[in-house]
């Protein structure tokens, strides 16, 4: 089965760079390595980062942890998803 994790966040005002260069880091540091990750930008600084993982829908995964509250304007929003496949 493949997971989707999924990390969304919305920097200060212009620090949108700085956390896409934030989350690269940590998804390098993740203690083990997704199957594969893409990261998005979008209006007002927001970032989001979809890790995928053959896993079971529960399994313990290394996730991207909260950035220091100088960097981003509100809490990270976290969603966990099962594929369904390809059509």
């Amino acid at each position: 089965m493949t997971v989707a994790l999924m990390w969304e966040a919305r920097a200060v005002p212009g620090r949108g760079p700085d956390l896409v260069a934030w989350t690269e880091e940590r998804v390098r540091e993740l203690t083990r390595s997704p199957l594969r990750h893409e990261s998005f930008r979008a209006p007002q600084d927001r970032v989001l980062v979809i890790t995928w993982w053959d896993a079971p829908y529960d399994a313990d995964l290394p996730e991207l942890p909260d950035p220091d509250g100088d960097l981003v304007t509100r809490p990270v929003h976290r969603w966990r998803f099962e594929s369904l496949g390809t059509g």
